[in-house]
């Protein structure tokens, strides 16, 4: 019943983290954020060989989710300190989310909530001959706080996904052993039945 209720848990874990991330890869793609994009699939095809690994008993699969689940962690906690500027991080850097190769920013950007967009003309003389110039006013909630809670959300399901991970691995790994004691094949070989003679030797008298 615990293999199952943990088992249980840990699908539906899974599931909901494959939900949300794909919610997310759908804004980052839309705002071009190709670091995130490659993240983001790699943790939606980590997260199937979880699942699939939690639905069909295979610890190694279970094993490994979790082990990407540090380095996913470890990337949002990144995100977070990116979107907030700390230390040296500056969220208007191209390099860190867009490879350096476009000027996007995020998609929150432009349509956060109650976020106005207007065209400044003419632009600035810095401003590329193929961009539009913007002003953004308006907004209830910066887009780096929108981004922000995304990451956050994503640290909390992979925490209770590690957790979980951690403690199927466990059940699963003594269910085996379970099996070996009690029903596996032992050691000493399989031995078929032996056959028994129930002939009787009765003396001849000549």
């Amino acid at each position: 019943m615990g293999c199952c209720g943990g088992r249980c848990t840990l699908a539906f874990i899974c599931g909901m983290q494959l939900v949300s991330v794909l919610e997310r890869q759908v804004f980052d793609f839309l705002g071009y954020q190709w670091a995130p994009i490659l993240t983001n699939f790699l943790h939606m095809v980590t997260s199937i060989l979880g699942l699939f690994g939690t639905i069909q008993f295979r610890p190694r699969y279970v094993t490994m989710y979790a082990a990407w689940l540090v380095v996913w962690m470890s990337w949002n906690v990144f995100i977070i300190c990116f979107y907030l500027e700390v230390g040296d991080l500056s969220k208007e850097s191209d390099l860190i989310m867009t490879f350096n190769l476009s000027m996007h920013r995020s998609w929150w950007m432009e349509n956060g909530p109650g976020c106005r967009v207007t065209t400044v003309t003419p632009p600035p003389f810095w401003a590329p001959e193929d961009h539009r110039y913007i002003s953004i006013t308006n907004c209830l909630l910066g887009y780096q706080y929108i981004e922000v809670c995304h990451s956050a959300l994503q640290i909390l399901l992979a925490l209770l996904g590690f957790i979980y991970a951690c403690y199927v691995v466990k059940l699963i790994s003594e269910e085996e052993d379970s099996f070996d004691f009690i029903g596996g094949f032992d050691s000493y070989g399989y031995q078929g039945p032996q056959k028994t003679s129930h002939l009787q030797l009765q003396p001849m008298y000549m």
